[in-house]
């Protein structure tokens, strides 16, 4: 690992002001909680000059609920705050499984939801510096060992996304506040947020160079909403996941007035089973209907050499999570 400079940011356009500064002689990172970032570094995936501390900027740890407004996460709130949180639980309780569930509590105490929603890909090739000066690295995945990336969208890019909360604040139709430098600021629905994971791409989003992720926004639940969120992984630790869905329910008394399935790690930006959704909206919940949702949701799969066995799984947690959520 080289050395760099270490900058503590004051403010969030300070911030944006220093890394709309970066150049390829002097590439500049933000640091949340680190955990990707020091990982990057130590694989010699990035060798940034400077290193923007955003720990010490105030006010971007907080957790907030309104009525009206709905949930509002500071970018630097941990997932472990996130699970713990009881309004969090009690209002959106997928997300705060999600965030339980993501790797280990070490991590979670330390892990932010921006970083977390930022962070590059697990695909192992991506993470050896070795195969960063390939010309194709899909060429590499699908004559390598492929057995833990994707099942769909997986012609260009074949590496899944990496967060386990992000499945659920789609399910949730949550969104993210950017900030760049003199004060501009926008919003973005996170599932127009993530783009295809590629190689030489300095971010998997469409975050512009010089922005902070300052917040993460979820609408207020609506009236009988119910969730549910599960995680398979190979064994029952902190191994990361074949698969993990989110389902979110609108029930109208036992009939679903509308559905959101959004699957993770099965694709290079989390997947919305939009012909699930289409089929459990205006039905009652059954077995045989849940069933016929989960077949729906794996129909356009295109697994490659080494993951065809994600196809049945991915579909039996579909298919739980939806009457695990009707049950809620």
């Amino acid at each position: 690992m080289q050395s760099f400079e270490w900058i503590d940011a004051t403010s969030v356009d300070g911030a944006a002001q220093l890394l709309a500064a970066t150049s390829p002689d002097t590439p500049v990172v933000a640091k949340a909680g680190g955990i990707d970032l020091l990982d990057l570094m130590k694989e010699g995936i990035i060798a940034p000059a400077r290193v923007i501390n955003l720990k010490s900027i105030s006010g971007l740890d907080g957790i907030r609920f309104s009525d009206a407004d709905g949930l509002e996460l500071g970018t630097l709130v941990t997932l472990a705050q996130i699970a713990a949180a009881g309004e969090i639980r009690s209002r959106y309780g997928a997300l705060a499984d999600a965030a339980g569930h993501a790797s280990t509590p070490q991590v979670r105490n330390a892990a932010t939801i921006g970083g977390n929603l930022l962070q590059r890909p697990r695909c192992w090739y991506f993470r050896n510096e070795l195969f960063h000066h390939a010309d194709d690295l899909g060429q590499h995945v699908r004559a390598g060992e492929n057995q833990y990336h994707a099942i769909f969208d997986n012609a260009r890019s074949a590496m899944v996304h990496a967060s386990t909360p992000a499945t659920a604040l789609v399910a949730y139709d949550a969104g993210v506040e950017l900030c760049g430098p003199n004060g501009s600021q926008r919003r973005v629905l996170l599932r127009e947020f993530f783009l295809a994971p590629e190689l030489h791409r300095e971010s998997d989003t469409v975050i512009a160079r010089g922005e902070v992720l300052t917040r993460v926004i979820v609408p207020p639940p609506a009236p009988g909403t119910r969730a549910s969120y599960h995680k398979q992984t190979e064994r029952d630790s902190y191994d990361w996941p074949i698969c993990d869905v989110a389902v979110v329910l609108r029930m109208d008394g036992s009939t679903i007035g509308s559905a959101s399935i959004v699957m993770g790690w099965v694709a290079p930006t989390p997947r919305r089973a939009v012909e699930s959704e289409r089929l459990l909206t205006g039905q009652t919940i059954s077995e045989e209907l849940a069933r016929s949702a989960a077949q729906a949701a794996v129909a356009d799969a295109t697994p490659l050499s080494k993951n065809a066995y994600k196809v049945p799984i991915l579909e039996a947690v579909v298919r739980r999570t939806i009457l695990s959520a009707a049950r809620a």
